[in-house]
């Protein structure tokens, strides 16, 4: 696929995923990635959708009365306890591709009365509409990797332009353990869940050193990229889970036939990273499919000098 089908694909996933899930379902995948109860009862009604890999405002170390830009915010998990964070003398910035995504942010703050954090709408690899030297931190969760490799290094670039000297951004992402077959590379339900176009570790940190960062930390958390396929919709954990054995074409939608999901009738999660393939002969334990034996859950910390 190029570029654009990618970013379409991407688009359609997040605009379905927008439409949200269950408040267990995005607790139970936000507390994996090191979220705790504190911070997410800060959070607003709606604002998690269980889209996260990581705790980007873990390693952040945001201050009172900064600027901070939320890269991919989608519907504003991030965004808005980092204005909570900023308090009314500071600014948060979320920027997202997603019309939808920014719809239901945009409504949240709304609700919440939120005056210290807005929404624009705007591509991470071209940020034009925002001023360079604006931001004392540029937080991200789980987005990078959906940008196709050819732009990724982009995204850096803009972070480095938007950022103040001496500010910092802190990333989570999924990377790449080790290179990638082709056909998990051409899998488009593992591209839009974050598998597939995850970068190589040594590939990221080339993409900030060229940008001009120094201070450079990539660490993997160890998290378990398996939560998103082992938690149904009530936050509990499920133990085995029906996959397409991926013979040729035999993968039906995201959401498999007939709209029947993995492991029963729950409705699908938004970052479910495999079809749905709800025959008999194709249940199989989940540990013989394991996302971390090709992927992690990075925290990724840098300085622009």
């Amino acid at each position: 696929m190029d570029s654009q089908q990618i970013y379409d694909r991407v688009s359609a996933h997040y605009s379905a995923a927008s439409q949200g899930t269950t408040a267990e379902y995005g607790s139970a995948i936000a507390k994996s990635f090191g979220y705790s109860n504190e911070e997410l009862s800060n959070a607003p009604e709606g604002s998690n959708l269980g889209l996260s890999c990581g705790n980007p405002l873990a390693i952040s170390t945001i201050s009172e009365g900064e600027t901070v830009i939320d890269l991919g915010s989608g519907a504003g998990l991030d965004a808005f306890l980092a204005a909570h964070r900023v308090g009314p003398s500071g600014k948060v910035i979320g920027v997202d591709m997603n019309k939808d995504m920014l719809d239901r942010a945009d409504k949240i703050k709304i609700e919440t009365g939120k005056t210290n954090v807005e929404f624009i709408k705007s591509r991470i690899t071209d940020m034009s509409v925002l001023g360079s030297g604006i931001a004392d931190c540029i937080i991200s969760n789980c987005v990078i990797n959906l940008v196709p490799s050819t732009e990724k290094h982009l995204v850096f670039k803009e972070i480095f332009r938007l950022l103040k000297p001496r500010g910092r951004l802190a990333i989570s992402d999924i990377l790449s353990k080790k290179q990638m077959p082709d056909k998990l590379k051409s899998d488009i339900a593992l591209y839009v869940g974050c598998i597939s176009g995850a970068s190589l570790v040594n590939e990221y940190k080339e993409f900030l050193q060229d940008a001009g960062f120094r201070e450079i930390l990539i660490t993997d958390t160890k998290s378990d990229l398996n939560v998103y396929l082992q938690t149904n919709e009530d936050g509990s954990k499920k133990t085995e889970c029906c996959i397409p054995i991926n013979a040729e074409n035999e993968a039906t939608s995201f959401y498999g036939p007939s709209n029947e999901v993995c492991c029963g009738p729950q409705t699908p999660s938004p970052r479910r990273t495999t079809d749905c393939y709800a025959s008999q002969r194709n249940r199989v334990s989940l540990t013989e499919n394991d996302l971390n034996e090709w992927a992690g859950s990075f925290k990724i910390y840098a300085v622009k000098n």
